[in-house]
């Protein structure tokens, strides 16, 4: 029988065998969140939808997004310490909230990750364009991009844990060449706006019927994606080297590290434009890219979409490596279909059939660029769904913590009284958010989009909610679990005294 006070043992306790390889250091975790959370993917991703519905004041949109998942990460933060296995939310719920309810929000969960890697292949697919060729791509050409995207992720973690990380440090290595060097040096040498202008809109308001406010929500709406990725950190607790201690201090290391530097290349990026104004009319297509060549010199150009191309493709692979550990650790409860299947793990310890089966689908999901305009659809889709899967955690953890089914003091991170303070104020942060995300835009559907693209978010995640619910009422997944211990939730040190 395994040492409960050795991870392996630990995991035991829970009901699994160890069968993926523990090598992941502290440093190797904190690589797999920043490169999730990925400055360089958030900032692009944000940054000129931003400036079209609010302007310069965009960057407070920001801000605001940045405290407000700031609650939510410490809440991870909290869960993730004590219960330190792969399958992250979809575990907590499980075990706080009950299995039917955990089967559903895994489901939605593992919905919207898959929905995260086709909208960060679609994003790459423009950068890895401006390396050959001028202007747009076509649609068709562009979603066969984003399945090159996809497929590196996939070839390279296939290869294996080790070379995962090394590509993850070259992507970290690139995110700080592309985000922070050059940001600090467009703040010192490049300035053309005083602070000032961060507190105009320059007419941006006009896109939301002339209102400002209507304008910082939506640009709220979608400066959320700039935040998502950091529970990225807790599908790999199985894999890491004392995770209770190393997966938290990862998780928040990384996400602290990524608002500072997105917040960094926004503020730099918005007082370096020469002419902040063609950025709110579209006029300039990227900001950021206009920035950086007008602020270097035109010999920057594909120096910096290399860099930009290897931070993208950091970001797809750790994407790729986060949900299938999530598809792996829901096969491996008999909670899927072709569950043994999906569960399999290869000889280099990865769960490569279920690396295979989400790149499939993401890429099938990269079909929706072939409407073209797909950028705001896709983060909307993505930010929709990881807020709502949000919002279920940070509700389950209060109820849980308020009825005395989860004693936070249990884990290695203890936040006492400020804890619950935390998690009060992350649920009331992720209801007005996972609203917002939802609430029916024409600004965020494609150009002359019909109404069901409007209310895309809606309708996409009740459909999923609904095919949930019947697989639940239908399949019973709940019925195919092992016993649960009755040590599930404790520490070693409480099972070992128990």
């Amino acid at each position: 029988m395994d040492d409960p006070r050795t991870d392996a043992g630990e995991l035991a306790e829970y009901g699994y065998q160890q069968e993926l390889k523990r090598t992941l250091s502290a440093w190797a975790v904190f690589a797999i969140g920043f490169a999730t959370i990925s400055p360089v993917v958030g900032i692009y991703a944000v940054v000129q939808l931003g400036f079209v519905f609010a302007g310069p004041t965009w960057i407070w949109a920001v801000v605001v997004a940045f405290l407000g998942q700031l609650l939510v990460a410490v809440v991870y933060a909290e869960l993730s310490s004590q219960f330190p296995i792969t399958g992250g939310v979809y575990q907590w719920v499980r075990r706080l909230g009950g299995p039917r309810l955990g089967w559903l929000v895994g489901w939605i969960y593992l919905a919207s990750a898959v929905a995260s890697l086709t909208t960060v292949a679609y994003l790459g697919a423009t950068w890895l364009y401006m390396l050959a060729g001028d202007g747009v791509p076509s649609p068709a050409l562009h979603v066969l991009l984003g399945v090159v995207f996809v497929a590196v992720a996939l070839g390279i973690n296939l290869l294996g844990v080790n070379p995962v990380k090394h590509f993850l440090n070259a992507g970290i290595i690139a995110e700080g060449v592309a985000s922070i060097a050059v940001s600090l040096i467009l703040l010192l040498f490049v300035r053309h706006n005083g602070f000032g202008i961060l507190f105009e809109t320059l007419g941006a308001q006009d896109v939301s019927g002339g209102s400002v406010t209507a304008g910082l929500l939506t640009c709220l709406a979608v400066a959320g994606w700039a935040f998502l990725g950091f529970d990225a950190t807790t599908q790999v607790a199985e894999e890491t080297e004392q995770p209770r201690r190393s997966v938290p201090r990862a998780l928040l290391r990384a996400y602290l590290f990524v608002a500072f530097t997105v917040l960094l290349t926004g503020l730099a990026v918005t007082l370096a434009l020469r002419r902040p104004e063609d950025a709110v009319s579209g006029a300039i297509v990227d900001p950021v890219f206009e920035a950086v060549t007008q602020g270097l010199g035109g010999w920057s150009e594909k120096p910096f979409v290399v860099v930009v191309l290897i931070a993208f493709f950091a970001c797809a692979i750790s994407i790729q490596t986060y949900i299938g550990r999530a598809v792996y650790a829901f096969a491996r409860d008999r909670q899927l279909p072709f569950s043994a299947t999906l569960a399999t793990v290869g000889p280099r310890q990865i769960p490569y059939v279920s690396l295979i089966a989400t790149a499939v689908l993401a890429g099938l999901g990269l079909l929706l660029g072939l409407n073209g305009n797909a950028a705001a659809t896709l983060i909307a889709f993505g930010s929709g769904g990881f807020y709502f899967v949000f919002l279920a955690v940070a509700v389950v953890a209060l109820v849980a913590r308020l009825t005395g089914r989860w004693n936070p003091a249990a884990g290695q991170l203890r936040l006492g009284r400020t804890g619950l303070v935390v998690n009060v104020l992350a649920v009331l942060w992720l209801l007005f958010e996972a609203v917002n995300i939802a609430w029916p835009r024409t600004e965020l559907a494609p150009v002359d989009g019909s109404w069901m693209q409007v209310w895309a978010v809606i309708l996409v995640f009740s459909a999923l909610f609904v095919i949930g619910l019947v697989y639940v009422v239908v399949a019973k997944p709940h019925t195919k679990l092992a016993p649960r211990p009755a040590t599930d939730g404790l520490t070693a040190e409480e099972v070992k005294a128990a």
